[in-house]
């Protein structure tokens, strides 16, 4: 494992979600979590309608090969956009809670432009894909990853996860093997866990994450302004160029999801322990994490799970944020091609 030198954290272990969850934390959590979201009929299209005959199977939006969705075992459809050369080396991003594929636009953009052929998926009750009620968790999450790679019948794939999404590849790999990737990249990702118990005790409390609940079931839309317009891109610092435009499309994104399956995806990310994923995982691994990172810590994430694995390095970067594929995108992105280069 290689590592740079890295300078001392920024945040403690609480800044994130302290200053995250606001007042709303505080609310009663009488809140219906099932309730109807106001975005349930904008999302709804023809992509509901596929067949759930196969696991796998792909069905295509109005006759396009760019877009469409796979069935996932239990029937939920998973919505994906697929761009570029098909003979091309393929990146497959996935993204972070409560978001979905369309958060990676300016990798996916880069990316093509350079050549090579770009997957993202929308997690199971995330974005376009179906509101699912059960399967809100790892081993599902991981087992829809494989839908959508089997579906497409992708090879020596080229895996980016950002927070969420980094555990989601890491249980993955982990889960069902590497002998369809070829390299891997964490962004700001939950691994090894976030959970504060015996074995971790660097990580954050329990009541953390049941104010992240308890703030979502009061008032999920205002929850989900208060995150991206504070810790998440960095927004609460000093001197921040705060973007509107950012903030109202994390908004959005988050609200295009199911209430009750970003609800069960708080305890995915929080509690899942990816240790032994992180050590199975045999192709090499570029661990990325910014030192201000408000919402997964770097002391208890990435300098942890850069020594898990076995063909892991670690760049970390002084001042940037959680949402740093967002807001220094130019940076992230050259980093990314050297990696997948190299």
């Amino acid at each position: 494992m290689q590592s740079e030198d890295i300078p001392a954290p920024g945040t403690t272990r609480r800044t994130l979600i302290v200053g995250a969850t606001v007042a709303g934390a505080a609310v009663a959590t009488s809140a219906v979590v099932g309730a109807t979201d106001a975005a349930a009929a904008e999302r709804r299209h023809s992509g509901d309608t596929a067949s759930h005959t196969k696991e796998g199977k792909r069905t295509m939006t109005s006759g396009k090969t760019e877009d469409g969705f796979v069935t996932a075992k239990d029937g939920a459809s998973i919505y994906y956009k697929d761009w570029g050369p098909r003979d091309a080396q393929t990146v497959m991003f996935h993204h972070g809670w409560p978001l979905s594929a369309d958060d990676w636009d300016a990798q996916m953009l880069f990316f093509l432009n350079h050549g090579y052929r770009v997957v993202a998926h929308d997690r199971r009750g995330h974005g376009r894909s179906t509101q699912t009620a059960t399967g809100n968790e790892m081993n599902t999450y991981a087992d829809d990853v494989l839908a959508v790679v089997a579906g497409l019948g992708l090879k020596n794939v080229f895996h980016v996860g950002h927070s969420t999404g980094g555990g989601e590849v890491a249980r993955y790999l982990g889960r069902h093997g590497t002998a369809r990737a070829g390299k891997a990249a964490l962004l700001g990702a939950v691994p090894p866990i976030m959970l504060k118990t015996e074995a971790n005790p660097g990580g954050l409390p329990l009541e953390v994450f049941d104010g992240f609940r308890a703030a979502l079931a009061a008032n999920r839309a205002q929850f989900f302004r208060d995150i991206p317009s504070g810790p998440f891109y960095g927004f609460n610092r000093d001197g921040a160029k705060v973007s509107q435009g950012v903030i109202d499309n994390w908004w959005r994104q988050g609200m295009m999801g199911g209430s009750k399956a970003h609800y069960d995806c708080i305890k995915a990310f929080s509690e899942t322990d990816f240790t032994e994923d992180l050590k199975k995982i045999d192709i090499p691994v570029l661990v990325m994490h910014g030192d201000d990172d408000q919402i997964v810590p770097i002391a208890d994430s990435a300098l942890l799970s850069s020594k898990l694995l076995p063909k892991g390095s670690l760049k970390v970067y002084k001042g940037f944020p959680h949402g740093m594929a967002t807001t220094h995108a130019e940076t992230i992105n050259a980093d990314l091609l050297a990696f997948f280069k190299a």
